[in-house]
C-alpha cells in the first residue's frame, strides 16, 4: 500500500489514518473532510500528510480510498470516485451501502469491500482520533461473489495491520446482528436521556443520577446525524429488534405489576448470567 485516500476525518476515519501512520504502513495518506478546519487540523496533527480539496482530488493518486462519512452520505461519495479504485467504508449498516454503490456506478464495483470496525466511542472528531482505537476488535467485511478476491484480501490485511480480527458475513446477516447489538442500545440510550430531559423537573431528577445512568446513557452522546443516518438506512431490522425489546419489556411490566419475585429474579439472573458469559469470552479475545 504506497497511497492511501481517506474521506471523513472523524474519529474513525481520524483513528484509520494515524493508525496506519503509526506503524508506518503506507506511504503518503491523502485526506478529505467537507469541515475545513477539520482537515486543517488532521494536516497540521500528522495524521494527514496531504490534504484534498475535493473527493475526487483524494482519489487521484492512490491505491485505496477508504469512506468514513454517515452512511447516507456514503453515495454522493462514490459518484466522485473512479470505478478502478480499491473501495471500503467503515458504516454500521452495509446492505445500504451496497445499494448505494450499485446507484452510484450502475453496478456494484468488483473493488469495492464493504467494512465495519466493531469499535468507536462517544466521541466525536479528529481530536478524538485515536491509532489504537481497532487493537484486539473485530472488523466484519461483507464482501460480495462478485468482489475481487485481491481487492477483498488487501482490505483484510489492512485491518489486521492495525490489529484487529477480521471475519467475513452476508450484508444482511451484519445489519440484522449490528440492529441487535449496536443500534437498539444507542436507540433505548437517547430513548431514555430524551424521556428524563424532557420532564418538567428534570434538572432535580437528573441531580440523583449515579453510575447506573451514566453508565446507560453514556451513548447518547454519541454524533446525533450518525445515528439518524444508521436508524433510517437501517429501520427494518431497527423495527424488528425494537419490537422483540417491546415484547420483553411488556413482559416485565407484567412481573413487576404483579409482584411477582420469583419470575423477576429468573429473568434477571438468566440476564447475569448472559452478561457474565459475553464479558468472559470478549476478556479471552482481549488477551
Amino acid at each position: 500500500m504506497k497511497r492511501i485516500g481517506v474521506v471523513g476525518l472523524g474519529l474513525i476515519g481520524g483513528s484509520v489514518a494515524s493508525g496506519l501512520k503509526k506503524r508506518k504502513l503506507v506511504e503518503q495518506i491523502i485526506g478529505y473532510d467537507k469541515d475545513a478546519a477539520s482537515l486543517a487540523s488532521a494536516l497540521e496533527a500528522g495524521v494527514i500528510d496531504c490534504a484534498a480539496s475535493s473527493v475526487a482530488d483524494s482519489a487521484k493518486c492512490v491505491d485505496i480510498m477508504i469512506i468514513a462519512v454517515p452512511v447516507l452520505s456514503v453515495q454522493s461519495i462514490l459518484e466522485q470516485i473512479p470505478l478502478n479504485k480499491i473501495i471500503t467504508d467503515v458504516g454500521s449498516v452495509k446492505a445500504p451501502i451496497i445499494e448505494a454503490s450499485r446507484i452510484a456506478y450502475g453496478k456494484v464495483p468488483e473493488k469495492l469491500v464493504p467494512g465495519h470496525p466493531i469499535a468507536g466511542s462517544e466521541k466525536q472528531g479528529i481530536t478524538s482520533a485515536n491509532p489504537d482505537l481497532f487493537e484486539n476488535h473485530m472488523v466484519i467485511l461483507t464482501p460480495l461473489k462478485s468482489t475481487d478476491e485481491n481487492a477483498t484480501e488487501i482490505i483484510r490485511k489492512l485491518w489486521q495491520s492495525l490489529g484487529s480480527q477480521v471475519i467475513e458475513m452476508s450484508a444482511a446477516r451484519h445489519d440484522n446482528i449490528l440492529a441487535q447489538t449496536s443500534h437498539l442500545p444507542h436507540l433505548l440510550a437517547y430513548a431514555l436521556v430524551e424521556a428524563l430531559s424532557s420532564r418538567g423537573d428534570n434538572m432535580e431528577v437528573l441531580k440523583f443520577a449515579a453510575g447506573g445512568f451514566r453508565d446507560f446513557s453514556r451513548i447518547a452522546a454519541s454524533d446525533p446525524i450518525i445515528w439518524r443516518d444508521i436508524f433510517k438506512a437501517n429501520r427494518s431490522e431497527v423495527i424488528k429488534a425494537l419490537d422483540r425489546f417491546l415484547e420483553e419489556i411488556s413482559l416485565l411490566r407484567q412481573l413487576v405489576l404483579n409482584g411477582d419475585s420469583d419470575a423477576m429474579e429468573k429473568v434477571f439472573r438468566r440476564a447475569r448470567k448472559a452478561r457474565n458469559d459475553y464479558l468472559k469470552q470478549f476478556q479471552e479475545y482481549d488477551s
